[in-house]
């Protein structure tokens, strides 16, 4: 179980807020000190693909050159999240093999088995 995202995004800090009110230990890794390794990102990918992992709509993203910006093929979008982990969509969250993206505290529900 891990929470993976940046210290001062204000999501990020919501999302580590709800856990901590449900007094569960999320442990945190955060994506702009401790990166992201190549293992990792080409399962997320896998499992929820580009258009929901990548954020679009930060200024990491309006920083990339067109071309990048265009990039399709698993190893060049593997090669941006590498490079630039922080175009990460935050938070992140893995629970077992399962893989969330965004604030959705319902899912954290169903997938910790928390009767609400």
């Amino acid at each position: 179980m891990t929470l993976y995202g940046i210290k001062n995004c204000d999501t990020v800090k919501k999302s580590r807020a709800w856990f901590a009110g449900r007094g569960i230990d999320m442990p945190f890794h955060d994506l702009r000190g401790e990166g992201l390794d190549a293992a990792t990102a080409r399962r997320w990918l896998a499992q929820v693909g580009a258009a929901r992992l990548i954020n679009r709509s930060g200024t990491t993203w309006r920083a990339l050159t067109p071309e990048q910006q265009t990039a399709t093929g698993e190893n060049a979008l593997l090669g941006l999240l590498l490079a630039q982990p922080t175009l990460v969509r935050r938070p992140v969250v893995q629970i077992g093999d399962s893989v969330t993206v965004g604030f959705v505290p319902d899912a954290w529900t169903k997938l910790l088995g928390i009767i609400a």
